[in-house]
């Protein structure tokens, strides 16, 4: 089998959940490629299948069907390019559990009214930076101090230290890219141990939110625009880039990478990525990269 031709399917079993063969074995031969032999990641959870000559977007889209209603994600790509030296990931419900101006707008008395707004915004319904606009004026008088409290409560994805640890003790540089604020995604960034982190600016007055958004703002171009950056400066191909968000704001840079995975994501996002993960935690970006559970670097 010649590695520049092969692609690999890479099984991953969601939370709680175990991974059988029977489930791997039923996949493939419903997507028309059974008989490849499986090799184990770590045993009852993550197993890859190997193919020379298949057409990657029909593999991409047969395999998920033939999971549907199965606690299971697949993550198909070209095995030559499998490993990533670049990691660009978006923050808020991706590398943390939270949305954080939804959370922020708690001391405003506005959580339900800000929440609304961004559902509409992630789902890609609003326009991203008038959305940000929008809410950030609502949360005029939020104090610092009301932040410091927030970034207390703010609890990391599962599998998200181990993402970032795994990457970089293999040489992989990593980005923390928000359409968030950089009072938060300062502090995630170095409690996950990313390389650095990149977001927009709120204005602040006597150690309080003006209501505004300072310029440039980040939204959908700019996640986009960052990775092509990071890419270029480092020296690295396309294929060798790996991106990972949730919302409508993630589509281009998701686009844009070399593969590019919607993590429990909006419809509209899941279904323009190259892969989705829809069960499993974070680690499953691993497995995809090929990583064994032994490789894993718990942090």
């Amino acid at each position: 089998m010649s590695n520049v031709d092969a692609i690999v399917a890479t099984f991953v079993a969601g939370q709680g959940a175990a991974l059988d063969e029977a489930t791997v074995r039923r996949a493939l031969k419903e997507a028309g490629v059974g008989g490849a032999a499986l090799d184990w990641l770590a045993p009852g959870l993550a197993a890859d299948a190997v193919f020379d000559s298949v057409d990657l977007a029909g593999l991409r889209t047969h395999l998920p069907s033939a999971l549907s209603g199965e606690p299971v994600d697949v993550v198909v790509q070209a095995l030559a390019t499998r490993r990533k030296l670049l990691l660009v990931a978006d923050m808020d419900s991706t590398m943390i559990e939270q949305e954080c101006l939804d959370e922020l707008a708690d001391f405003a008395g506005m959580r339900a009214r800000i929440s609304k707004i961004t559902a509409r915004a992630m789902a890609g319904e609003l326009d991203f930076e008038a959305a940000l606009r929008e809410r950030v004026a609502l949360l005029a008088g939020v104090t610092l101090d009301e932040i410091e409290t927030l970034l207390t409560r703010l609890t990391l994805t599962a599998g998200a230290r181990a993402l970032v640890s795994t990457m970089r003790a293999h040489g992989a540089h990593t980005a923390l890219v928000s359409g968030g604020f950089t009072q938060f995604t300062q502090p995630v960034a170095e409690r996950l141990g990313f390389h650095e982190a990149r977001a927009n600016r709120l204005d602040i007055v006597d150690r309080a939110l003006t209501g505004d958004v300072l310029a440039p703002v980040q939204g959908r171009e700019g996640k986009r625009a960052a990775l092509v950056e990071l890419r270029a400066r480092l020296g690295l191909p396309r294929a060798a880039t790996l991106a990972v968000g949730d919302g409508a704001n993630d589509l281009d840079m998701l686009r844009e990478a070399g593969l590019g995975v919607a993590y429990h994501a909006k419809p509209k996002v899941a279904e323009a990525a190259h892969a989705r993960v829809d069960s499993a935690d974070l680690t499953a970006l691993l497995y995809a990269q090929g990583y064994r559970k032994a490789d894993i670097v718990e942090q």
